[in-house]
């Protein structure tokens, strides 16, 4: 049986599938570096390490963007090609977890 097959991504530019991308992989590595979500000092550094480096890929997107003249985000959809891209479990990650009753 095959898995349910995912919602298409909405219609996006170039630059703003960019934007995306380079946004996931900070938050992914942001999720990495949370103290309340890991318990390896190792891990963490690697990924702070990394950070930076797509940090400044996340600042040259929408640096891009800008010089385009793409000057407004077109929130709603690209929150759908977030959510497609499972943008909610990948960003829960660096949040607080709930607190534990025990």
């Amino acid at each position: 049986m095959l898995p349910p097959e995912l919602p298409p991504l909405p219609a996006l530019t170039r630059a703003e599938a960019e934007l995306i991308d380079r946004y996931l992989e900070v938050v992914d590595l942001l999720g990495r570096i949370n103290p309340a979500q890991t318990d390896e000092t190792y891990r963490g550094l690697r990924a702070a390490q990394a950070l930076v480096g797509k940090a400044v890929a996340l600042r040259d997107a929408l640096a891009l963007m800008h010089r385009r003249g793409e000057t407004e985000l077109h929130s709603a959809t690209l929150a759908r090609a977030l959510r497609v891209l499972d943008g909610e479990r990948r960003t829960a990650r660096v949040t607080l977890p709930p607190l534990s009753t025990s």
